[in-house]
């Protein structure tokens, strides 16, 4: 029974739902499949979800849109940020290297002027200088360094490249006004970049032009204290010996506002001392060559002096109105200073006499001579030949008797002769 039972269970069949409708007379009825009724709730479930999504949707919309928008906000603020950062860099480049280029510019054109004035003053030492070494005597080396043409040093026209003889050593005291801006690098570098050589170079052709233009500097003044120590040496020997000079040579009585100079006007300034000092050497120089201060006969020896003697002939006490000077028969005389003949022939005891007037009321006279080869009037350089020595006239022996007179009044030849080997290098 029991097996009967079930199978009657095991073996019946299962029916599908069915969904009936009844409508009056009308009935329907629908049949209900598992797989439909998944379908449909699984349909349902995503309507469900999807209409609870679009509620939250609504609900937060204005919340996600607003993040959105923030944070798209922030990002393009921080684009511009950025963008702006690096276009402020690109600018402090293009900046820094239009600056490096004016200052580049600047410095050529600093330099060139500057060289073009050292190649001016050059052309203004020049015959300075020439008349300084016939004046004051030869210019030592230094000078024609100082002097040299500024574009033997530093020709800087033809590009950086043609001035390797520069050395950077020489920085230190090369940072000069108006170069005191030489470096176009506001912010130090740990590698030294073709800028920086080149502000390197333009400190030390800076350096080397100050040093071509403080020697010519200092060459001037050198020059001009040379002259000045020259034309009062010749003043203090000529004043010393009571010969007369007419000089204006006091540089002591100076004084007045002090005035700062460029170094235009201190170079100007310079050459117009060394002018000054050239011009007052050269009137001592020309008051001294007035006076008879050579020696008429160089070499030989002093027989004579000038003073009271003992005559040569009378044995007594007399008054020698000159020098003797041994000399042969025939021996060149020599005139003492420049001048004019204003005697020439026979003088008494004098024998064949020679006299030369030197101007300012001096004179000289070359006595005993046994030739005279000048005539009255005729005008003479000093060392010009007036004569050949000899022994006419009142003589014991050939000699030649050498007189200086001073408004007709004899005077010592021999303070004249001191004299001028005193002032013999100035002149």
């Amino acid at each position: 029974m029991n097996s009967n039972g079930q199978s009657a269970v095991f073996g019946r069949r299962k029916e599908p739902h069915t969904v009936i409708i009844a409508r009056g007379n009308e009935i329907r009825h629908f049949t209900i499949r598992p797989w439909l009724a998944a379908f449909v709730g699984s349909a349902l479930a995503a309507i469900a979800i999807g209409y609870l999504l679009a509620t939250s949707y609504l609900v937060l919309r204005d919340d996600l849109i607003g993040a959105t928008t923030a944070r798209q906000a922030r990002m393009q603020q921080a684009y511009e940020d950025r963008i702006s950062a690096l276009r402020a860099q690109v600018d402090r480049i293009t900046s820094r290297q239009l600056l490096d280029q004016q200052l580049m510019e600047t410095k050529v054109g600093e330099l060139l002027a500057r060289q073009t004035q050292l190649s001016q003053r050059h052309g203004r030492l020049r015959p300075i200088l020439e008349r300084a070494e016939s004046e004051v005597g030869d210019v030592p080396a230094a000078a024609n360094a100082a002097a040299t043409k500024p574009d033997e040093h530093a020709e800087i026209t033809g590009g950086l490249s043609q001035v390797p003889t520069y050395s950077v050593a020489s920085l230190g005291a090369g940072d000069t006004r108006p170069f005191s801006l030489w470096s176009t690098r506001s912010d130090p570098l740990d590698n030294e970049t073709s800028a920086d050589r080149a502000d390197k170079l333009f400190v030390s052709i800076n350096a080397s032009l100050k040093a071509i233009e403080n020697q010519q500097l200092t060459r001037i003044t050198t020059l001009a204290d040379n002259a000045y120590r020259n034309a009062d040496a010749i003043s203090q020997a000529l004043q010393a010996a009571g010969l007369p000079v007419d000089t204006e040579l006091d540089k002591n009585d100076v004084g007045g506002p002090l005035v700062p100079l460029d170094s235009s006007m201190i170079f100007d300034s310079k050459v117009k001392e060394l002018d000054e000092a050239l011009d007052a050497l050269d009137q001592v120089k020309k008051e001294a060559r007035k006076l008879p201060l050579s020696n008429p006969a160089p070499g030989h020896t002093v027989t004579s002096p000038f003073g009271v003697r003992t005559d040569p002939i009378l044995g007594t006490a007399a008054l020698h109105t000159g020098m003797d000077f041994r000399a042969p028969i025939g021996m060149p005389a020599k005139v003492t200073a420049a001048g004019v003949v204003t005697k020439a022939g026979w003088n008494g005891g004098y024998g064949r006499m020679v006299e030369v007037d030197h101007g300012n009321g001096f004179a000289t006279r070359y006595g005993h001579l046994s030739e005279i080869d000048v005539t009255v009037g005729q005008k003479l350089a000093a060392g010009d030949v007036i004569g050949k020595t000899g022994s006419s006239g009142r003589s014991t022996g050939p000699h030649l008797h050498y007189e200086v007179r001073h408004n007709g009044e004899a005077v010592d030849p021999l303070r004249f002769l001191t004299v001028g080997k005193k002032v013999a290098q100035y002149l």
